[in-house]
């Protein structure tokens, strides 16, 4: 017995030399492409310009008064969905539906930020709205010409919301979002 004992004791008090540490916390680190963009042109009344290496835009999409359109990263996981209105004496109502979208998100986020947007040459204006923290959009937007157009957007990701874990993905495509309503360009019938 004394034979066996010994030599297990042995390898256990051998084999106990060094502590355990813990592993380093690791981050996750994204890169992506720096974007290059293409004119989007559609049978809506305007055109834009989208990331031409990751994104690819739906055919329009009709619902009664709302005509859409998606533009898709399946890469990324993400998709920013737009409807356009048409500005017929309601351009409070089409505000008001836009901003309460966003009010929507604030059970879970974080904080809601706001940047206005004005590009008078092409009478494009608008607000973009930045979503921290757990809510199902991350970035929600409205651009119009006050007069006829009105154009929403919103940014999803086809994973449960975690804010962590989306950041990089959702900072790369608040990009895009601005380069989107930068280049409006409403068409005149």
């Amino acid at each position: 017995m004394k034979r066996i004992l010994i030599p297990i004791i042995s390898l256990f008090m051998l084999g106990c030399g060094n502590d355990p540490l813990p592993k380093p916390k690791g981050f996750l680190r994204l890169e992506y492409s720096d974007a290059q963009y293409k004119k989007v042109t559609s049978s809506l009344p305007f055109s834009f310009d989208k990331n031409a290496l990751l994104a690819s835009v739906s055919k329009v999409k009709t619902s009664g008064e709302v005509r859409g359109l998606d533009v898709k990263y399946p890469s990324l996981k993400a998709t920013i969905y737009l409807s356009y209105k048409t500005v017929d004496n309601n351009l409070d109502s089409l505000l008001r539906d836009a901003q309460n979208l966003t009010q929507k998100h604030t059970m879970k986020a974080d904080e809601i930020t706001y940047k206005p947007f004005e590009n008078s040459v092409d009478k494009v204006y608008g607000m973009l709205y930045e979503v921290g923290g757990d809510a199902a959009s991350q970035s929600q937007f409205y651009v119009t010409d006050s007069t006829r157009h009105f154009l929403s957007g919103s940014l999803y990701f086809y994973a449960k919301p975690n804010y962590d874990s989306i950041y990089p993905a959702s900072e790369y495509l608040k990009k895009d979002i601005k380069r989107l309503m930068e280049s409006i360009k409403w068409k005149e019938n």
